[in-house]
């Protein structure tokens, strides 16, 4: 379930973006980029967080990291590929 609300905010985060990026003029593109490394920075935190509070090693937490930063990346490069700046 942890899982699911932190890739729910991940695609809540990405639709934010994209749509300052398109308020401001900058484009959906831009908008994505600028996810990309705030959503690096979150995806980390959550990590930092299964290692520090729940108990997990690093090797344990490594591939939730992936997938949880994987995953809203890459419908993120798929948006700047398709409607680039």
């Amino acid at each position: 379930m942890h899982s699911a609300i932190v890739l729910g905010g991940a695609f809540s985060l990405l639709l934010a973006c994209t749509l300052l990026g398109h308020a401001w003029g900058l484009g959906v593109a831009a908008g994505a980029k600028v996810f990309i490394g705030l959503w690096l920075l979150g995806a980390a935190l959550n990590m930092w967080i299964g290692v520090q509070r729940a108990g997990y090693t690093v090797a344990q937490e490594a591939p939730i990291f992936l997938g949880m930063f994987g995953l809203p990346a890459a419908v993120a490069a798929l948006i700047v590929w398709k409607w680039p700046s």
